[in-house]
């Protein structure tokens, strides 16, 4: 089950948005939208009264303030766009989460006409914002959050840059679209079941863990999916954070993680319950395959087999 991108209002559909040439874009002058924020709906309001007023009354002054003001917010929306062409954008991929975690895309905004460009926004739709200011002919990271909902390859809406500078007048913006993807792995279970894996045949036991051969080894700061049985709650309780239990050595046996094991469940839920074992079992430094309908993965217990296997389950 794969991610779709989330759907955008039909006009959308017609607006210019910079794509990506190989790993960049670039917001060309046409690509740029402007308009007045409310402020600057006021702020045409008042040149209007003024120039009502002036024109009634016949006030020379009257007639060098209102265009003096017009042309003070001509040069700010000038100036607005300005603050925004040109700039170079690149999404770099983001690490796999799991899903209903929030995933941290890192966007390189680059200057390149050698001008110092101030109170830069990016953001993604509904999500948390970044603002930053672009020194000239230099690179800045954005850190863009985006929400997660379901296992597989999320791909990233459009992403969104605007600025106000220099007066708050006039909202500039502009869309980037850049095929970039994020590995969602299923959520864990809660409460899981007791785990009904088979072990390897060739294998001195059947235990899904040998806890009891395990030396203690250390704390480490706790994560989501980290098993409950094993957080130090005596170490947690200092008010620092919540900590778990890690133990060195193997286990006796290879265990295989099977889809069959779960027969009865719903499917979202059999991919939640093998995920739970696989993180279980990773973490307990369990030699671990896996059978899917799809496929079965060789026992093993590195870091890259363990990353193999949640990446199996999360496009199931």
């Amino acid at each position: 089950m794969f991610a779709k991108i989330r759907s955008n209002p039909f006009w959308q559909q017609w607006v210019r948005v910079a794509d990506s040439t190989g790993t960049n874009a670039i917001l060309s002058p046409r690509k740029i939208y402007i308009i007045p924020t409310r402020w600057g709906f006021l702020y045409g309001l008042m040149l209007l009264g003024l120039l009502a007023g002036a024109i009634n009354y016949s006030v020379s002054l009257g007639f060098f303030v209102t265009f003096l003001l017009t042309s003070l917010g001509n040069l700010g929306m000038l100036h607005t766009w300005r603050n925004l062409v040109y700039l170079e954008v690149r999404l770099q991929h983001a690490k796999p989460v799991f899903a209903g975690e929030t995933a941290q895309v890192l966007a390189e905004v680059s200057d390149t006409k050698n001008r110092v460009r101030y109170a830069i926004c990016a953001h993604f739709p509904n999500n948390t914002q970044d603002h930053q200011d672009i020194p000239a002919n230099a690179t800045q990271s954005f850190q863009l959050p985006i929400v997660t909902h379901q296992r597989g390859y999320f791909v990233c809406p459009r992403l969104t840059l605007y600025t106000e500078f220099p007066l708050s007048l006039f909202y500039a913006w502009a869309y980037v679209a850049q095929p970039l993807q994020i590995l969602v792995y299923p959520k864990p279970v809660h409460h899981a079941l007791d785990p009904r894996a088979s072990a390897d045949v060739d294998a001195q036991g059947n235990a899904f863990y040998s806890k009891g051969d395990d030396e203690f080894n250390g704390h480490k700061t706790y994560q989501q999916g980290d098993a409950v049985s094993r957080v130090d709650w005596k170490a947690s309780s200092r008010g620092i954070g919540l900590f778990t239990k890690q133990y060195s050595g193997k286990g006796q046996s290879t265990v295989w993680l099977d889809w069959e094991s779960t027969s009865g469940l719903e499917k979202e839920a059999r991919i939640s319950q093998l995920t739970y074992w696989v993180i279980e079992a990773y973490q307990s430094q369990q030699t671990f395959g896996l059978r899917l309908p799809n496929g079965t993965l060789k026992p093993s217990n590195t870091e890259a087999h363990y990353h193999q296997a949640l990446t199996a389950l999360a496009v199931l």
